[in-house]
């Protein structure tokens, strides 16, 4: 089958498509035809090296890269119960220990990383969900706060931060957005009752004005640290996407949240989507042997939405 892996960490030109053998799912594990594969930003720096130099995986020769999948159940393992052949299907590859990620024909991964897929969803919009879905929501189970909180979300045009918008309202949150003056009109669909534009003052300022006070909590997924934790209540909670959480200072109770596979999350996300509660946002797909393009077209910034591969 075809792959793309990374040999040498650099630029968008390291991403090699391979051929490889199919994998063999174990105990527990399934085997699935990738249809779609979404393309985020962690696939850019684990191309680059950035996670191997942080110890966050160890150094091996050959790195596959992908973590969202959307595709059909091919084969499962002994002991798999509830998947079938046939079946579509959405995952996460949170391991950074495996050889191959998503960017390939053929993904096995552990039947308790994956959900059946939102009915009537295409492949493509499926795969944007995994990874930006559930670290949304996992995000907002550390916040922990009950309806009628107010919640700061930067990044709100983002894919995290989108999900996040939808999830909060969900919620019963009341939410001040951060995003670029372009994105107002979307945030506020999404489900923002505040906006501020990003980067045109005193963010602190800015949301204490509309929010008298501070808010409760903030979903920091542009990771502006200190200055939304400014925006933040005395003994309020804070929560940084992967990193860059700030000290917790005035008492605020601080957490990153790094995503980690949940079948259940993730079926429940994948039954919002199918009942058109969540939005799905694709930018532009291409095919898997343009993988290098799409992470040059990702590294340049500004999309609306997930770029997609497919197989």
């Amino acid at each position: 089958m075809r792959a793309v892996v990374v040999r040498a960490f650099a630029g968008p030109e390291a991403l090699e498509l391979v051929d490889v053998p199919v994998p063999v799912p174990g105990p527990g594990q399934v085997r699935v035809r990738v249809e779609a594969a979404g393309v985020n930003p962690v696939d850019a720096v684990t191309r680059a090296g950035v996670l191997a130099e942080a110890g966050l995986m160890r150094p091996r020769e050959v790195v596959g890269i992908g973590w969202d999948v959307a595709g059909v159940v091919d084969r499962v393992g002994p002991g798999v119960a509830g998947f079938a052949p046939g079946e579509r299907v959405i995952g996460l590859r949170d391991r950074l220990d495996v050889p191959l990620g998503a960017y390939a024909e053929y993904l096995v991964l552990d039947a308790s990383a994956l959900a059946p897929a939102p009915a009537g969803v295409p492949a493509p919009e499926a795969a944007t969900l995994p990874l930006n879905g559930l670290t949304a929501m996992q995000a907002l189970d550390l916040l922990d706060l009950p309806a009628g909180a107010t919640l700061l979300v930067t990044g709100a045009a983002g894919g995290v931060g989108g999900f996040a918008l939808e999830l909060a309202a969900r919620r019963g949150l009341r939410v001040v957005a951060v995003a670029g003056r372009e994105d107002e009109a979307l945030v506020r669909e999404l489900g923002a009752e505040w906006f501020v534009p990003r980067g045109t003052g005193d963010l602190a300022a800015d949301v204490r004005a509309l929010v008298p006070g501070g808010v409760d909590g903030a979903l920091d997924a542009a990771l502006l640290g200190v200055l939304a934790l400014g925006a933040v209540r005395n003994r309020g909670a804070f929560v940084a996407v992967s990193g860059g959480a700030p000290v917790g200072l005035r008492g605020i109770r601080v957490a990153t949240v790094w995503v980690a596979a949940d079948g259940p999350q993730l079926a429940e996300l994948s039954g919002l989507a199918a009942r058109g509660c969540l939005t799905l946002r694709v930018a532009a797909t291409h095919p898997l042997e343009r993988a290098a393009e799409a992470h040059r077209r990702l590294d340049r910034g500004g999309l609306r939405g997930r770029l997609v591969l497919v197989p």
